[in-house]
């Protein structure tokens, strides 16, 4: 990937954005910049440079609370089952048919959204986690592998199975940071990114925490859940089109 001025404004407007987002909701900023940045690069070069400013920015929703160690106890066959699958999945990815990549993108993003935005709330009995978990960790891992998006479906499984708020934005941030660590693994196992793209995910990361502060102080001042309404149906439009364009094209 070329990294010419005109890129580089576009890719840092996007993580902008992307940080803004999950400045307000906590969550959203792999899930958007996979699909905005899809429209420009390849769906493999887009998880490349995801891979920094999701790792930083995960990473620091994880630390925060004092619920990791509980949360790794009771959360680890999810996040194992996830890295297996992902591993398994990530020469998808990388393969050379960005169409079929791109689709399959879109239709992922079109079923979180609809997911999270009409889904009856789901509940998990404690006695199913010990095989739905490694079942759902399996199954986010080979959509990650697919797509380079790793929410479904283990985020409506985390928000399933009780945990109260603040233990959930960190099972959000332990299960995200993981799900990056694979997909990085993952590419890297199939060849499928070079050095200008890992610098430009590196360099990503200013606009994506700039992002993450800004939405930060809007989260203080506009109704999340409004702001949350209005990206996620942003989000099924964005899917739509990643699921349709190749399809018009060919």
């Amino acid at each position: 990937m070329s990294m010419d001025l005109s890129s580089g404004t576009a890719i840092a407007a996007v993580f902008l954005l992307a940080g803004i987002v999950k400045g307000v909701v906590g969550l959203g900023l792999p899930t958007l910049s996979m699909g905005l940045l899809t429209l420009m690069v390849s769906p493999a070069q887009a998880a490349t440079l995801l891979l920094a400013p999701s790792f930083v920015t995960n990473l620091w929703q994880m630390a925060v609370g004092p619920h990791f160690r509980a949360l790794l106890i009771r959360l680890w066959p999810l996040l194992g089952a996830a890295v297996i699958g992902t591993l398994a999945g990530a020469g998808s990815l990388s393969g050379g048919n960005a169409a079929v990549a791109a689709i399959a993108l879109g239709v992922v993003l079109i079923a979180y959204a609809a997911v999270a935005l009409w889904a009856p709330r789901l509940k998990v009995p404690k006695a199913a986690e010990p095989w739905l978990g490694p079942l759902t960790g399996l199954a986010t891992g080979f959509v990650t592998g697919a797509t380079g998006v790793f929410v479904v479906p283990a985020v409506p499984y985390l928000q399933a199975i009780g945990l109260e708020k603040d233990a959930l934005v960190q099972a959000l941030g332990l299960s995200f940071t993981v799900s990056t660590l694979a997909l990085g693994a993952g590419l890297a196992l199939h060849d499928a990114f070079a050095s200008s793209e890992i610098l430009a995910s590196l360099l990503a990361l200013a606009p994506a925490l700039i992002g993450m502060m800004l939405g930060q102080w809007i989260r203080a001042r506009v109704e999340p859940r409004i702001f949350r309404l209005w990206f996620l149906a942003s989000l099924a439009v964005l899917g739509g089109w990643l699921a349709l364009a190749p399809l018009l094209q060919g």
